[in-house]
């Protein structure tokens, strides 16, 4: 993604306002940080959350990456992908928490979206659940962040 290529191909998205989405692993996080920061004018939308090591727990550098990436602003965070990233037949609510409460400490109500991953999802939970999980952690949101994160962040990212 940092290859002159790609880049020059980024930079002609923006005159059709058109939207990236950065579909990567946690390792990449570095990598797409630098990419995004080189085109601040460019909207990217991070999906999966860059598909976090949740069955291991491995927590402590996506979360540096993370947060560093969520410092530029012209990224928004699909919150979708973690029940395939987590032990498919034993995954539990409590653990997708760490990395929520990451996510929105990061990106903020703003710039969170949801997104369901279906069907990839199927592999690990049905529709329902998988809606569940992000249904029960966003009951503390205010009204309007969780406007934001239901439907108003990809109305306005998308342009839709």
């Amino acid at each position: 993604m940092l290859i002159k290529p790609f880049k020059n191909n980024i930079a002609l998205m923006g005159a059709y306002d058109f939207v990236y989405e950065i579909l990567i692993h946690s390792d990449q996080l570095i990598y797409a940080n630098q990419l995004v920061s080189a085109f601040p004018n460019q909207i990217f939308v991070l999906d999966h959350l860059a598909k976090p090591k949740i069955k291991s727990k491995e927590i402590k550098d996506w979360e540096k990456d993370i947060a560093e990436l969520a410092k530029n602003e012209n990224v928004y965070c699909k919150l979708s992908g973690m029940v395939t990233e987590a032990d498919w037949i034993n995954w539990d609510y409590k653990d997708f928490e760490p990395y929520l409460d990451i996510a929105f400490n990061a990106f903020g109500a703003e710039r969170l979206m949801f997104g369901s991953d279906w069907p990839v999802c199927n592999l690990a939970a049905d529709y329902q659940h998988t809606t569940q999980i992000l249904e029960k952690y966003t009951t503390s949101l205010t009204k309007t962040e969780s406007e934001n994160f239901w439907a108003a962040n990809a109305i306005k990212c998308y342009h839709l």
